[in-house]
């Protein structure tokens, strides 16, 4: 570490440009994860922020929601091995919405769930609703964005029906829609108001069970109802609209900047190797260990790269305060670390070709090409 430290002292402009190049792809790759984390996050954040770790679908649906209709004997052979409050209905309608204070349109995704159940939605600002309080409804606060307020009267455009906000609760949304909470009670209105009426209404009334249980009872409750599949939540958010070609692309991008920063670090210290061959030849001559010449060249990239991750670091969280509230963006310390751990990995692992050139550098030859 002594020569690697040393080296970059005198060398100062060399190492500089390079921990400049390090530092624009580590921030890019930070910026490029919480992208993705927040757009990740902006589409399942209602599923993800739910207390069920196992739902209960069709099971030709496909694991869509949207695709899955249950009834309320599915409902009551579920809570008879999960529990009454660990079974909770839920009901899932895309629409879109007008407010009487507003003058845009807004896609919103209604969530028809159980007020007294474990899905009732946590309100942040306003009041609770109740399943015998009809024509209220609990909004996700991203709807203020459209000029939608407490108060404020929403009219579903596919039905007809309007809406009172009584609340609002941060985090809930639905394939990148605001999540707006009705009870069961206005929920077999909407269907009334989409033409499904009568005995059909009580038939079909949800699309999913959200279960809190074990894999033993999840194996249970499928044994029990045959028309019935059990998925984990993370199954669940696979199959929401658009959320895996998103994720997918975006992945596929981190891969790559992970894979060019490795590429760009390793030439770029090969090439300082190769300018370096005579002077490795006369240390080894001089009987230098060959670990203590490797380590050399590894620490330098070890100590410039968790420098370029540091400055990158807070680059990244700066520009995270300046960022509108519209664009997505999360970074979380574990994927922070992660980030972090793999960056610092692909550098040490481009520096091995360095090590590899190291090791082949003959003294004698060295020593001849540095006389002559």
């Amino acid at each position: 570490m002594f020569l690697a430290l040393r080296e970059m002292r005198h060398s100062k402009a060399r190492y500089s440009l390079i921990i400049v190049i390090m530092l624009l792809v580590s921030f890019l790759v930070l910026f490029v994860t919480g992208l993705a984390r927040g757009l990740a996050y902006a589409n399942i954040s209602a599923v993800e922020n739910m207390p069920a770790n196992y739902y209960a679908v069709q099971k030709d649906a496909d694991h869509a929601f949207r695709r899955s209709q249950l009834n309320e004997t599915e409902l009551s052979a579920a809570r008879s091995i999960a529990g009454e409050q660990n079974a909770a209905p839920l009901a899932v309608q895309m629409s879109t919405i007008t407010a009487d204070k507003a003058d845009v349109k807004a896609d919103v995704t209604f969530f028809a769930v159980d007020m007294n159940g474990m899905l009732a939605p946590k309100v942040t600002q306003g009041t609770e609703i109740t399943n015998e309080t009809q024509g209220s409804v609990v909004a996700d606060s991203k709807l203020k964005e459209s000029g939608v307020t407490i108060g404020s009267t929403i009219k579903d455009q596919a039905s007809g029906l309007t809406f009172k906000v009584a609340g609002f609760v941060d985090d809930n949304s639905y394939s990148h829609t605001p999540v707006v909470y009705i009870n069961t009670l206005d929920w077999k209105a909407m269907r009334q108001g989409f033409g499904q009426s009568g005995q059909d209404a009580e038939a079909v009334p949800y699309n999913v069970i959200a279960l809190k249980i074990d894999s033993a009872q999840a194996s249970d409750i499928t044994e029990k109802l045959g028309n019935v599949e059990v998925i984990t939540q993370k199954q669940a958010i696979a199959s929401i609209p658009g959320y895996s070609a998103e994720q997918n692309s975006l992945l596929m991008m981190i891969v790559f900047l992970f894979v060019i920063a490795a590429f760009v670090l390793a030439v770029f210290f090969y090439v300082i190797t190769i300018q370096k061959t005579s002077q490795f030849g006369i240390l080894k001559a001089m009987g230098t260990k060959m670990s203590y010449l490797a380590w050399s060249v590894v620490g330098q990239v070890l100590i410039l790269s968790v420098a370029s991750l540091a400055v990158s670091l807070l680059l990244t969280f700066g520009m995270n305060m300046g960022l509108p509230d519209s664009m997505p963006f999360q970074l979380e310390g574990q994927t922070i670390l992660l980030t972090c751990v793999l960056f610092v990995g692909m550098s040490l692992l481009g520096s091995l070709i360095s090590v590899a050139r190291v090791a082949r550098v003959d003294a004698l030859e060295a020593i001849g090409r540095a006389g002559a």
